[in-house]
């Protein structure tokens, strides 16, 4: 909870220079190129999206903290978070070092996606009907993630990945 604390303002920090150097990319309307195609543009999009996106972590996060104290929680760790963070990153550093340019996207992103909502949704403490259920729409969500981030990029963004 005080990590979510500390994070969102370096979050939104971050999300905010990206929205400027988004802003400040030089144009291309020295080649022709309408105006309306900012180079910037994805960029800027996101940077906006990680502000908004850091402002709620920060509303939930002070939210929870304010639970748990009126709860006489105080600030206990949440179980398994450091674990969770450890697992996250190291799913992330396989998928950008290990995946990405070594097997194709699409499949490098399914499998990816597919092995991080398996990880972090299985519980097999509740049965084999939700291991199946987990590993269905983990599966089922690689797979459509990686089409269309694949789609998205080739139509819409025009680029061609690895």
């Amino acid at each position: 909870m005080r990590a979510d604390l500390y994070t969102a303002p370096v979050l939104f920090l971050l999300g905010a220079a990206m929205a400027y150097g988004g802003w400040i990319m030089d144009r291309l309307e020295i080649r022709q190129i309408h105006p309306a195609s900012i180079p910037g543009l994805v960029p800027m999009l996101l940077g906006v999206a990680l502000m908004v996106a850091s402002v709620v972590l920060f509303v939930q996060a002070r939210a929870r903290l304010a639970a748990a104290r009126a709860a006489g929680g105080g600030n206990r760790p949440v179980a398994g978070s450091n674990r969770d963070l450890l697992v996250a990153g190291g799913l992330c550093t396989v998928y950008a070092l290990a995946l990405v340019g070594t097997v194709p996207f699409p499949i490098a992103t399914a499998l990816f996606v597919s092995t991080f909502v398996i990880l972090f949704e299985l519980r097999p403490e509740r049965g084999a009907r939700h291991v199946a259920l987990v590993v269905a729409i983990g599966l089922t969500l690689g797979v459509a993630v990686a089409a269309a981030v694949s789609l998205l990029f080739r139509y819409a963004f025009l680029v061609r990945l690895p």
